[in-house]
């Protein structure tokens, strides 16, 4: 529980986003989560709350570029430095290097005057020192040579670990890796999900027009669209009635693959928080069965939450670990496999500082025996889809090479037979990236059990 004291030291927004990261660098606490808490329990204006999120997440996308240019004015040892000195650093420069609207000299006043309440005049100093030193050569910065090491470049300019920077191009090469980069750096947009129970989605189209919303309908799926005004979205009226959902357009893809039908019994393996459980309730219009099930209990109150604003009545929740289910066989099965998150990266910035190769292959292991159990639990002629927010093969087509070489009675199903072609790769399987599709990277694999 936070102490009245504790927020009087960290008051603020600027005061908030150094609380935040100190949280993010030091625990496994989920960002959305943190930003979500201090946005509830604060009277900030809407254009306080922004700011948060800008400075935030925007301090966690380019961490490795502002560590850079800090190391280069540091005396001594920066990475070794207090966390709470370090994220105040980050939050100022980040500030000074891409905020146009605030002053350089408010950014570092704010910085010192922070620093000094929480660690000293000494402490308030060095920041101060630091900062009017970057201030003074900012347009001298020395950043890494390409043509001395590209990895480097592309490591630190678009702030990126190396290992990511360093496989992508090996598979794709320098300049298609960079516009991933790149695309995965670009702030999201909001995408939504309209309740088709609620309202049907020209209906719906039609009355955010005439609310001045700016939208864009989806290239690949109908009841999906990208928002570029709807602020807020959590607290609107439409959300709380149970219109509109946000999702991405590559998780409405995931769920298309499966062909849900009405009065079809439907097991979503690794449920939580439910969006794409509440997507089949939708397509099914509340008929037939779907069996939400996540390891975590409390992740399934999300589910539960989900379906009662959405008006859903068929689905139910079940709290068991993947791997051990035991129930009757089902028509379809989604297993939506927990996976590094490489795919969503301009969404949730932190997994960058998070991930590291060794992260990859033990998820690889349980996806692997999440697919194998998931085969147990299916009838003859049913589908599986295997569904991942990640674009590395080891936990994509490696997988689904494993379980095809030890489940012969299994054969893929083109998607090609369900989405649009264009985000369907040579195996039949769905393959999005963020600067190919626009849409997160993701991949969705359809399975029929043959007879």
């Amino acid at each position: 529980m936070e102490t009245t004291e504790t927020k009087m030291l960290f008051d603020g927004v600027r005061g908030v986003a150094v609380k935040i990261l100190n949280r993010v660098e030091r625990t496994d606490a989920y960002l959305d989560k943190l930003i979500s808490y201090e946005l509830k329990n604060s009277d900030w204006n809407d254009l306080d709350k922004s700011l948060l999120n800008e400075l935030v997440h925007g301090v966690l996308r380019w961490q490795l570029k502002l560590d850079w240019v800090i190391n280069g004015f540091f005396h001594g040892s920066f990475s070794k430095s207090e966390v709470i000195v370090k994220n105040s650093l980050r939050v100022a420069l980040y500030q000074i290097l891409f905020l146009d609207k605030i002053p350089h000299h408010a950014s570092v006043n704010e910085a010192v005057t922070f620093i000094k309440r929480i660690r000293g005049e000494k402490a308030a100093n060095l920041v101060n020192a630091v900062l009017r030193n970057i201030i003074r050569s900012i347009n001298q910065i020395n950043y890494p040579d390409p043509k001395k090491d590209d990895v480097q470049y592309l490591s630190i300019m678009y702030s990126f670990p190396s290992w990511m920077v360093r496989r992508w191009k090996e598979r794709f090469g320098y300049e298609e890796t960079e516009k991933l980069l790149t695309a995965n750096n670009i702030k999201p947009t909001l995408t939504i999900r309209l309740n088709t129970i609620k309202m049907k989605p020209d209906a719906m189209i039609e009355y955010l027009k005439n609310q001045n919303c700016e939208i864009e309908r989806s290239k690949y799926l109908p009841q999906f669209i990208r928002c570029a005004s709807l602020s807020s979205i959590g607290e609107s009226e439409l959300f709380k009635q149970g219109f509109v959902t946000v999702q991405d357009e590559s998780a409405g893809l995931a769920c298309t693959l499966l062909d849900v039908k009405p009065n079809e019994t439907i097991l979503d393996m690794c449920a939580a928080p439910g969006g794409k459980t509440t997507f089949f309730g939708e397509v099914m219009n509340n008929s037939g069965k779907i069996i939400a099930v996540d390891k975590y209990s409390e992740r399934l109150k999300l589910v539960k939450d989900s379906c009662a604003r959405l008006g859903l009545k068929n689905v139910e929740t079940i709290s068991a670990d993947g791997k051990e289910l035991q129930m009757e066989l089902v028509d379809k099965i989604l297993l939506d496999a927990p996976c590094s998150g490489l795919g969503v990266l301009s969404k949730k910035p932190d997994i960058k500082i998070k991930r590291d190769i060794e992260n990859i292959r033990e998820l690889a292991k349980l996806q692997t025996e999440l697919l194998r159990h998931a085969a147990t639990l299916i009838k003859p002629n049913g589908a599986i889809v295997y569904s991942t927010c990640t674009t590395e093969p080891e936990e994509n087509m490696e997988i689904v090479k494993i379980f095809l070489n030890a489940h012969p009675e299994f054969k893929i199903d083109d998607a090609k037979n369900y989405v649009n072609a264009e985000v369907v790769n040579e195996f039949g399987a769905i393959e999005t990236f963020p600067h190919r599709h626009g849409i997160d990277g993701s991949f969705a694999v359809r399975f029929i059990k043959q007879n």
